[in-house]
């Protein structure tokens, strides 16, 4: 599938078909976090890949307990019914430890960060598990993950101190999930006009 054809059919999907994926797809999916670009090729990206029943189990109950919305609010069964959950994570002393590197050193120092790239970095991989879903004629979504349900997460998964937990992506053959389209930003907010997102040459 060409990048023109895949791009307009990303969208958030909060609800799966009781069908099984294919290993070999996810597999191909989580590949891709290889790709992802990273500051200096410090490589911190992280994804936990989440199949067995019992450890989903595990993220929907660390997520029910923040009062995360759920089919018993007349919504569709998000995290429920996907048969895969990737967290996506990042180590953030993969970069420290990349720029305290002699080539990459700043005067003897390493670098004043002017941004968090371990998060920006995070973002990419996560862009890229997104879209080779729907690659692999799947569908995904995303949620932010609070730091409670976080904190419950590294116990029950066994994710290590220095790892931390940025997002969760889901994912699955599509199903309806009209209840979560209604009450969904996409459709209480307007898309905002390329002209005021894109500037060419100058801001003004």
């Amino acid at each position: 599938m060409h990048f023109q054809e895949l791009l307009p059919k990303r969208r958030m999907v909060r609800n799966y078909a009781q069908e099984p994926v294919p290993r070999e797809a996810i597999e191909r999916i989580a590949a891709t976090v290889r790709r992802a670009p990273s500051a200096g090729y410090s490589q911190g990206q992280r994804l936990l890949v989440v199949t067995e029943s019992q450890r989903r189990q595990a993220i929907i109950d660390a997520f029910a307990a923040d009062d995360w919305q759920s089919a018993e609010e007349g919504l569709e069964p998000w995290l429920e019914s996907a048969p895969v959950h990737v967290l996506v994570c990042t180590r953030e002393g993969d970069y420290h430890d990349r720029y305290r590197k002699e080539d990459k050193l700043v005067d003897g120092d390493e670098i004043d960060w002017p941004v968090p790239y371990w998060h920006v970095d995070a973002g990419a991989a996560l862009m890229m598990l997104l879209l080779a879903a729907i690659d692999e004629g799947l569908a995904a979504g995303v949620s932010g993950v609070p730091r409670d349900v976080a904190a419950t997460l590294r116990r029950e998964l066994g994710i290590p101190a220095d790892v931390t937990v940025v997002a969760l992506v889901t994912m699955g053959v599509a199903a309806p999930d009209p209840g979560w389209s209604a009450v969904t930003s996409r459709r209480t907010q307007p898309r905002r006009e390329l002209e005021s997102i894109v500037r060419w040459e100058s801001w003004d």
